[in-house]
């Protein structure tokens, strides 16, 4: 138990020093990092944040500033950004091929007490279970679908205290129905998610049962927040990131965010 405590501690730790807003399929279309930022645009999200654009579309590169300048840097990320980031970065981990979803569940001090990705249970070896999204038999068993666990159950499961009641929960995906049971029960008060489930009814969406498909899921799952009152919101990044990683002690990061992105926040009303 303490072994297992210890490696959800180390991993929100190097989850949270290593975040730098990554977002995986929008780093192959962003612009160079040479554009100008104008700092007027892009408002705070929140009344304690200020200067989040940068001057010359660089986060964390280039030489260092004016050692006697006292005023703070510019471009640093938005809270929204910084913790949709840390899904996006714990979805990484995850080894399905297919869909990789993440997970942070964050306090009301802004404190990360809890991350997950989508994966099978511990003790489960990949080897020996299926990824594939469907079957050539047409038996549910070959297909990942009955073993995997989805990232809010595993980011709530490993919260690194007692509970996470009141918190917020950042998801790279709309939650299905059965993570919106969990994160009702175990107190979350908002879900602030990346990627939407608005489409209309699908003539292709997987069957969950004979009589329950994936797009019934999900809107079983906006009824059931918003019966509990949870609070739902997309987050968009306020603009695209780029995040690189090296090994060269003078620059072992760096991150430029082009100019061409805005953000978008809004709230969603269930149906």
């Amino acid at each position: 138990m303490a072994e297992s405590s210890s490696r959800t501690l180390l991993l929100v730790a190097a989850t949270s020093a290593a975040a730098g807003a990554l977002l995986t399929y929008v780093l192959q279309k962003q612009r160079a990092a040479s554009h100008r930022v104008d700092a007027s645009e892009s408002p705070a999200a929140d009344s304690g944040e200020r200067g989040h654009a940068a001057s010359n579309g660089e986060l964390a590169a280039g030489p260092p500033g004016d050692p006697y300048d006292p005023s703070p840097r510019q471009g640093y990320l938005s809270w929204d950004d910084y913790f949709m980031a840390v899904a996006f970065l714990s979805a990484q981990r995850s080894k399905d091929p297919n869909k990789q979803v993440g997970a942070c569940i964050v306090d009301q001090n802004n404190v990360i007490c809890g991350i997950g990705y989508n994966g099978f249970p511990r003790g489960c070896a990949d080897s020996e279970l299926p990824w594939s999204k469907k079957s050539r038999r047409g038996d549910p068993l070959d297909t990942k679908y009955p073993y995997v666990c989805h990232a809010e159950m595993n980011a709530i499961l490993n919260k690194n205290g007692a509970s996470v009641a009141g918190a917020k929960v950042y998801v790279t995906m709309f939650p299905c129905n059965e993570c919106a049971k969990l994160m009702i029960q175990a107190g979350i008060s908002e879900v602030v998610f990346h990627e939407a489930k608005d489409q209309p009814p699908r003539s292709d969406s997987p069957l969950i049962t004979t009589s329950f498909n994936r797009d019934q899921q999900y809107a079983a799952s906006r009824r059931l927040l918003a019966l509990a009152g949870v609070q739902l919101r997309q987050h968009l990044f306020r603009r695209p990131v780029v995040l690189r990683l090296t090994n060269d002690a003078k620059q072992p990061a760096a991150m430029s965010a082009p100019a061409d992105s805005a953000s978008s926040s809004r709230v969603v009303h269930a149906l």
